[in-house]
């Protein structure tokens, strides 16, 4: 069974940096692309960052210049660098692939969620 399992998240302060990995996991023919979305409390779920297979990349342009996406085909893992943090980039993180198994049709995946909270 595909899964995406997420790690990193925690409590910094504002100033401070914290590092996201997200893997996945179980019979996958490929992944593309991944990528990271938040959710603040009464908010909607946003896009964060997303990179393809090749190295393409998006940013929200709230994390432009702060955050970095990278990714690890060969593990399946994805990344998120997170620098500069602000008490505005409190949310719960989800991982995100659009993934197609060997044995199924190609779908979305979402991790469980990790909590990222930056005190002022």
């Amino acid at each position: 069974q595909v899964q995406l399992v997420e790690s990193g998240g925690g409590l910094v302060q504002a100033g401070g940096s914290l590092r996201l990995s997200c893997a996945a996991s179980g019979s996958i023919a490929s992944i593309d692309p991944m990528g990271w979305y938040r959710q603040a409390p009464g908010k909607q779920r946003e896009l964060v960052a997303t990179i393809t297979r090749g190295g393409g990349t998006r940013y929200a342009d709230s994390v432009k210049g702060r955050f970095i996406i990278s990714r690890d085909v060969a593990k399946n893992t994805v990344y998120l660098q997170m620098d500069s943090l602000k008490p505005e980039d409190t949310a719960v993180y989800y991982c995100h692939a659009n993934i197609l198994p060997y044995d199924s049709h190609v779908r979305d995946y979402w991790g469980q969620g990790t909590q990222v909270t930056v005190s002022s």
